[in-house]
């Protein structure tokens, strides 16, 4: 039995994407993505993923959970919502890798987290996990009620001495305007730990023309560890002991762009929950991110896996 225990709260949707002259289907979503890869590259560690999110009772949910299980995700902590089913999302990707989004999404089961029968539980159990883990995302698909639930759950997870994570990941269709996203934003960082950052996010949501107005605005909002993602370019790691940068793998040719800021965030947390230095954290984050790009999907194959040694 492991000893540590991670949270990570988000939605999967159903992947579909081009495959010659056909659709081929699978399942993705930022939050997923990442609990997926951190779950590969600790199955060897003391620290255990659990997924944590709503789903249907529809032959997709079904296989979703089946697909998570085999993975070594561990889906405790999943609920089911009567009448709803799981979004749906296709990707279109360019000469140059980089993808577009269409998306299914506007009533599905992970809206409702906390508004079911089970969610007091759910609720309760969260306060016993040592991290949890979730983005921006994860907050925008939130009814106002359960977001408002998870704030509370997050505050007593704080003072209960859990660590929180939080990726900005802002997309601008999820929200009503910007100014609600910045609310809700200020909110969670409040409770944050660890923020991982891309920037270009940052830019779209508030206007930051430099890197420093992200950096100084974190934190003043009481972050302690700030990762700034900033594509191919070197990230930025911030605490209150140090100031590094940290440069990107080199890839010759990308395929596609598609979970390269999940893939990092997993790579960093595999080290630094396992008790690895920042930089050792940013250049495991580049190495699997690195490594994702230069294949089609969200999610490459575990013989595609880069060698991190966790030990």
């Amino acid at each position: 039995m492991k000893n540590q225990k991670i949270a990570i709260i988000g939605e999967c949707m159903v992947e579909l994407r081009p495959s010659g002259e056909m659709l081929a289907q699978n399942f993705g979503g930022d939050t997923l993505n990442t609990a997926l890869y951190l779950a590969r590259l600790t199955q060897d560690a003391d620290l255990a993923t659990y997924y944590v999110t709503a789903l249907g009772h529809d032959p997709f949910s079904t296989a979703m959970k089946s697909t998570w299980q085999a993975e070594g995700i561990i889906t405790d902590h999943v609920l089911h919502v009567e009448g709803k089913q799981p979004g749906l999302y296709y990707i279109k990707t360019d000469d140059c890798g980089e993808r577009s989004f269409f998306y299914w999404r506007n009533d599905t089961a992970a809206k409702y987290l906390f508004e079911q029968a089970d969610s007091k539980q759910l609720a309760e159990s969260l306060v016993e996990f040592d991290a949890v883990y979730l983005s921006g995302i994860s907050l925008a698909i939130l009814t106002t009620e359960s977001r408002n639930v998870l704030f509370n759950v997050l505050k007593q997870f704080k003072q209960a001495g859990g660590k929180v994570i939080f990726d900005n990941n802002y997309r601008p269709q999820l929200w009503q305007e910007p100014s609600q996203a910045i609310e809700n934003y200020k909110i969670m960082l409040e409770f944050t730990d660890i923020a991982c950052l891309t920037f270009e996010d940052e830019q779209a949501l508030y206007g930051d023309t430099d890197v420093e107005q992200c950096i100084a605005r974190t934190q003043a909002l009481g972050v302690t560890e700030i990762v700034v993602k900033l594509g191919s370019e070197p990230c930025l790691v911030i605490t209150p002991d140090e100031r590094i940068s940290v440069a990107a793998t080199v890839v010759d040719k990308v395929v596609d762009t598609t979970a390269a800021g999940d893939s990092f965030s997993a790579g960093y947390l595999a080290k630094r929950l396992t008790g690895g230095s920042t930089e050792a954290a940013a250049k495991a984050g580049h190495l699997l991110a690195g490594t994702v790009i230069q294949h089609a999907g969200a999610i490459i194959s575990p013989q595609a896996m880069p060698n991190l040694s966790l030990n």
